[in-house]
């Protein structure tokens, strides 16, 4: 019920700025939770950061500080701005969208964990 499409990946200098985006379409009526998550080189996915329809934030302790997640309910759009970026935030960043509400011809029904293709995010150092 919903395709993620993220952007704003690439190269940057430790130090810098990126910000990422990822908009969601398809048939639904609104979505709960956005989020950020990322995949370092050989390391499981981890969180970054999640936003719900209403603006609560949560952040993982590693970013707190550096990474704000932002959201447009009206354009189905989170982002993710990045600053003081560390080599160790290298990793791929994949887009989510939780609790998915969705009409299904005769009722409201919800659905979970949905997941953008992913986007690189390598910062030297």
């Amino acid at each position: 019920q919903v395709q993620l499409v993220e952007s704003g990946g690439g190269l940057v200098q430790a130090g810098g700025s990126l910000r990422l985006s990822c908009a969601a379409s398809g048939r639904f009526f609104s979505i709960n939770t956005m989020g950020w998550y990322r995949q370092p080189p050989g390391n499981q996915r981890e969180l970054v950061a999640t936003i719900t329809s209403t603006g609560s934030t949560n952040y993982a302790d590693a970013v707190k500080g550096r990474f704000t997640i932002s959201r447009d309910n009206a354009k189905n759009t989170v982002y993710l701005q990045m600053n003081s970026l560390k080599h160790e935030d290298t990793a791929v960043y994949y887009c989510n969208a939780d609790r998915v509400k969705y009409y299904s011809g005769t009722k409201f029904s919800q659905a979970y964990d949905f997941w953008g293709q992913g986007t690189q995010v390598t910062v030297s150092s």
